[in-house]
């Protein structure tokens, strides 16, 4: 098989989500780029987690083209191929609907930054508009509003993170719906604090010296 190393990786990434509550049945994505080839790794559409193994993941190019794999492509797959070519530091993108953050998608708000962890993703999460599924248009409207973060809540459809790699993605969708959660509950007691841009840059910094091995 093509790509084994990188299959592995959405393979494990995908196997996360159901685990961590962000999808259900069939729904969500994962999809990977390979630096060295510009070739992309993605979930099947309409596909059982449960019985997904790496094999059933498919290979395509950056115009969409299946170079392996006999099931069909994610129904996302041209969102994540407009982002591919658009940003060229992305090589993971995780697509999910977990419930906490959809509470913000079916309002139409963005995710507010209540936590010190909101520096991990950039600070808000942007809320992106109404766009259907199938073509070029969320993508479209996920680079007019995503801004500097990684992640967006797409209004009436659900989460979209970026990351240098599929890992990464998958860590931010977790660290989104947990966010997301926090300020669902948190808002129905009264109006949450909200951290300044200032605390957001300062947290980052130190997340980027401190944090992690």
């Amino acid at each position: 098989m093509m790509l084994n190393e990188l299959r592995q990786e959405v393979y494990e990434s995908l196997i996360e989500l159901p685990k961590n509550h962000l999808v259900t049945m069939h729904s969500g994505t994962v999809s990977g780029r390979d630096p060295a080839t510009g070739l992309i790794v993605i979930k099947p559409t309409g596909f059982r987690y449960d019985r997904l193994t790496p094999a059933d993941l498919l290979v395509i190019d950056a115009e969409g083209k299946r170079l392996e794999g006999n099931l069909r492509p994610s129904s996302d797959t041209e969102t994540h191929l407009y982002m591919y070519k658009r940003r060229p530091d992305i090589h993971g993108i995780v697509h999910t609907h977990s419930p906490f953050a959809s509470i913000f998608a079916v309002l139409g708000k963005p995710i507010p930054p209540v936590m010190t962890s909101v520096a991990l993703l950039g600070g808000e999460i942007p809320i992106g508009g109404y766009a259907p599924v199938g073509g070029e248009d969320i993508g479209s409207e996920i680079m007019a509003k995503i801004g500097n973060c990684s992640a967006i809540v797409m209004q009436n459809h659900g989460v979209y993170t970026f990351a240098p790699t599929v890992w990464k993605a998958t860590v931010i969708a977790v660290e989104v719906e947990d966010l997301a959660k926090i300020a669902h509950y948190a808002m129905l007691h009264g109006n949450p604090i909200v951290l300044t841009p200032e605390q957001v840059t300062e947290f980052q910094n130190i997340y980027a010296t401190l944090y992690g091995q």
